[in-house]
């Protein structure tokens, strides 16, 4: 089961010749969830191979850099003669400030756009997986998202089921759903004996431009992957704080707190360079697994392995 982050603009406030503003795609099981929305994003998506076949932008605040690149979006995919439904989630204002980007030029959507606002607490309930907004600082009405996929069931051992004697087809199936069967010799087999333990999910949080709040360390309690701005190196702390944004070293402390397994720090000031070496050395001076993401970056999201092996 495929789970992958493409990350469409990394920079913070206005768009560099490296770095792009803020957007990011996160594709699971040929499902594409778009957060944030800067301009120019829809070049971006042609540019890394993203499709326009998604269903949902979700946005964590509604300054310029985040969601200015929604009215060249929409405008392509009508072009494209899209006709699918498009809805629009963001945190207070977000009727306001995207039914106004959306009235910007003559042209009209021959496709529906609904917008919804959400507040920090709400979850939005998927087949296999929520989308959980947390509270976050930004000297605006801003929430960060997490998603978080459900627990999985165990995994089904046919060779064992073979060894006693369980026939291949509908029973194997009934097993795996949790009921025991009764096979023709009159014995009776249940998961207990044929499937492992529950696995857990993946979760994967993105906190959009934030101070380093408990919301966020809570929201990102073990996931496997934290994308989290790192908007100045610490010596610019001062500034930091009065713009609302993080450090790398704060981003780090966030990470080692909330014991996730990987960070990803973007939002990088055009201050630094292509590589940014400085937020990642303060960075890993508090946690060890980061990366400072680029524009085109795919990350992979796999599986925990702290169950065991033959049940993963």
């Amino acid at each position: 089961m495929s789970l992958s982050l493409t990350f469409l603009g990394t920079g913070a406030a206005m768009p560099s010749v490296h770095r792009n503003v803020s957007s990011l795609a996160i594709q699971r099981e040929g499902e594409t969830l778009i957060f944030d929305c800067g301009e120019g994003t829809q070049r971006q998506m042609m540019r890394y191979g993203v499709g326009f076949s998604f269903t949902d932008i979700f946005f964590s605040h509604f300054h310029a850099d985040h969601m200015l690149g929604v009215i060249g979006l929409v405008r392509t995919m009508g072009l494209l003669d899209r006709t699918a439904p498009l809805t629009l989630h963001g945190p207070k204002g977000a009727k306001r400030v995207l039914g106004a980007a959306l009235g910007v030029g003559i042209e009209r959507n021959k496709f529906p756009v609904e917008i919804v606002e959400v507040a920090a607490g709400d979850v939005l309930k998927r087949k296999d997986y929520d989308l959980v907004t947390f509270a976050t600082e930004h000297r605006a009405d801003t929430i960060g998202w997490a998603l978080v996929e459900h627990i999985r069931k165990g995994r089904f051992d046919p060779d064992l089921a073979r060894e006693l004697g369980v026939p291949e087809g509908p029973l194997w199936g009934q097993i795996h759903r949790g009921e025991r069967v009764r096979l023709e010799d009159g014995r009776e087999v249940g998961p207990e004996e044929l499937v492992g333990p529950s696995r857990p999910g993946r979760t994967v949080v993105y906190s959009g431009d934030t101070r380093p709040v408990p919301t966020l360390v809570e929201a990102a309690r073990g996931a496997d992957l934290l994308v989290h701005e790192a908007t100045f190196i610490d010596e610019e702390k001062e500034r930091a704080v009065e713009t609302g944004h993080s450090t790398a070293r704060e981003a780090g402390r966030v990470a080692r707190e909330a014991g996730v397994r990987q960070l990803v720090l973007t939002h990088v000031s055009p201050r630094y360079t292509r590589d940014a070496p400085e937020l990642l050395a303060e960075a890993q001076e508090e946690f060890p697994e980061v990366i400072v993401a680029r524009d085109g970056m795919v990350a992979e999201v796999g599986f925990r392995t702290d169950v065991p092996e033959h049940m993963l």
